[in-house]
Parts: structure tokens; C-alpha cells; sequence
């Protein structure tokens, strides 16, 4: 018994990572399968509501570590671990008021996300509201005016894949992000003399890549002119 114990083990180092290997126990030979049930990608199933967006109590199952994983690696200004949450092929968008647009927000690559506060580029973000003058500003101030302006990580609210706040822009991130998982952390306001007007959330938007959740978009959030 202890030889065709030896054999067996050194057949097992022999056969690496092939994915079967074969041995003979008295006279007979067997296949042995590696990882013949293994789940492929980790997936979770899911149920889509009317409106064809991920279910609230499927979002936050499948998503709720992951985001406080990346809010605490936001407010703690370690954006080289937030680049490892990013879409290696579509990057993060960076939307500073609620209606995204594809084509004039900024985007990011995993790798520039990384050197996010090293970068003293200026780039336009879009425009301010009320304004309409530019929002000119390096990637570090832009996380001061139109990512953490609020101590988010402490928010009052928060939401997976539901709208916990409202102004007069229109709301079109499920439109832009397909079957997305996006997760709001909310304030419903700061200061009891303006009822609410001054209301901020962050929501950072997820999309499935190759079985895991990969950030692809930041929206910030405001009371809008």
C-alpha cells in the first residue's frame, strides 16, 4: 500500500497543471479530473428588475465588499490601490454632475489612475454648473472639487443600483453603463436652512470583466442650477 501511495503522489507532481492525470491501483487504470466541478469565474446569478437593471439585493450581494474596499481606498487618497479595481480595457470615466457624457468626460487608464496625484496635467473635466466656464483642474484638485468632496466613506445612505438622489439633470448612467452595478454613497444635505439643497452623493459604477466587478465609471453628484 505505502508504494502505490509513493507512486501515486509522484504521478501527481509529474502531471503539473495538464488538467487529468492517469494511474493504475491494482491492475486498473483511472483518471483523476482537477477542478472537474470548479465554478468558472466566480459568477453569482442575478435577476434584472423591469427597468432591465440589476436587482438591488443581487448589486449590493455581489458588490458591497468590493465597493467599501474601494471608498476606503478613495478617501484614503491611495489611488495605485484604486487602479487595481479599474477596467483594464475601458478605464474609469470621471463624470462631475450626474448625466454622463461619452464624449466629453474624461477617461482614465488603469495605469494613469495609478500616477493619479503625480499627474500635473490639467485637463477639462467639463463644465461648471451655472457657469459654464471650463472645469480646468490637475487630477488632484479635481478629487478635492468633484470626487471626495465629502467624507463619503461616512454617508448617511447608500445605494446599489438605485437612485438615492434627484436634481433637474437627467439621469442616463444606466443607459451609458449596460447591466452595470453602480453603488451611491449619499448626504441628504448638510444644513438644516437649506432644506436639502445641498444634498452630494459619489457613485462609482461596475461592470462585469471576465468574472469580477471592475470600475469603470465615477459619477459626482449635486444640486444642479
Amino acid at each position: 500500500m505505502k508504494k502505490i501511495i509513493i507512486i501515486f503522489m509522484a504521478v501527481l507532481l509529474a502531471a503539473g497543471s495538464s488538467g487529468c492525470i492517469y494511474v493504475k491501483i491494482n491492475d486498473q487504470e483511472k483518471e483523476i479530473k482537477e477542478d472537474e466541478k470548479k465554478p468558472e469565474n466566480n459568477e453569482v446569478k442575478y435577476e434584472l428588475n423591469e427597468e432591465g437593471i440589476i436587482k438591488t439585493e443581487y448589486a449590493k450581494e455581489i458588490i458591497e465588499e468590493t465597493s467599501a474596499e474601494l471608498i476606503n481606498a478613495i478617501s484614503d487618497k491611495d489611488f495605485e490601490k484604486v487602479s487595481e479595481y479599474v477596467h483594464p480595457e475601458k478605464g474609469v470615466r470621471f463624470t462631475p454632475y450626474t448625466n454622463v457624457s461619452v464624449d466629453n468626460d474624461v477617461v482614465l487608464s488603469q495605469e494613469e489612475v495609478k500616477n493619479f496625484f503625480n499627474d500635473k496635467t490639467t485637463y477639462i473635466w467639463g463644465h461648471y454648473d451655472g457657469r459654464g466656464d471650463d472645469i480646468s483642474l490637475t487630477p488632484g484638485e479635481y478629487y478635492d472639487e468633484f470626487i471626495y468632496s465629502e467624507d463619503f466613506i461616512n454617508a448617511e445612505a447608500i445605494g446599489y443600483n438605485e437612485v438615492l438622489s434627484s436634481g433637474n439633470m437627467a439621469e442616463n448612467q444606466f443607459e451609458v453603463y449596460q447591466n452595470a452595478i453602480i453603488v451611491e454613497y449619499y448626504f441628504p444635505g448638510f444644513n438644516p436652512d437649506f432644506g436639502g439643497a445641498d444634498w452630494k452623493s459619489l457613485r462609482l459604477v461596475f461592470e462585469e470583466y471576465e468574472g469580477t466587478w471592475r470600475l469603470t465609471g465615477i459619477i459626482h453628484n449635486q444640486w444642479t442650477i
